[in-house]
């Protein structure tokens, strides 16, 4: 008789769901219809996220940039990943089109979908962010709930170089972070 490990187990069954979640990913950007469906994404998300929180409004106009994520999807069973696709917009314009991706080992089980966006308040961070290869998030990146991102202040923003807000989230993960996400500018 055989003897397969508890890693292994946690190898095939990670791939497993992450196989099983390839719909939600396909439907992700993944062999999408370019530019046209990521923008149409992203003016849902604009609408629901300054319809349901009015206050974010005034939180893109004060920012020098805003990355909108409309869709990222994270599964895992041992191990875990994540993949979204979403726009830079300057100005309410798009500049550019990133891909969030995202890698996990450890003690998880699930699947979530959320929506996220990224305020660069700084004109240094957001050339940081569009000079890089690959924007890893940090700990510079300062969360805020949807409720109070009409409420975060002159001081705060000065201090902040860029906001993150994470907001409808859907799936069986407990919490959402940003944290090991890496952004990447893509051609769709």
């Amino acid at each position: 008789m055989t003897n397969i490990s508890r890693r292994a187990v946690l190898a095939f069954g990670g791939v497993g769901l992450l196989s099983a979640c390839n719909g939600a990913i396909m439907g992700n950007g993944v062999g999408s219809k370019g530019p046209a469906q990521i923008d149409a994404r992203v003016d849902a998300t604009k609408s629901y996220l300054f319809n349901n929180y009015p206050g974010t409004r005034d939180l893109a106009n004060k920012a020098q940039g805003v990355l909108y994520m409309p869709l990222v999807t994270e599964a895992g069973f041992g191990i875990g990943g994540g993949y979204g696709r979403g726009a830079l917009q300057v100005g309410g314009a798009t500049v550019d089109y990133y891909a969030a991706t995202r890698a996990t080992i450890g003690f998880q089980i699930g699947a979530q979908q959320y929506a996220h966006a990224l305020f660069f308040m700084t004109d240094a961070a957001l050339q940081d962010f569009r000079r890089s290869s690959g924007w890893a998030a940090s700990a510079d990146i300062r969360y805020a709930t949807p409720q109070d991102g009409g409420s975060i202040g002159k001081e705060t923003t000065e201090l902040d170089p860029v906001i993150g807000l994470i907001f409808g989230q859907q799936g069986l993960i407990a919490g959402a972070t940003l944290g090991g996400v890496k952004y990447s500018r893509i051609i769709p």
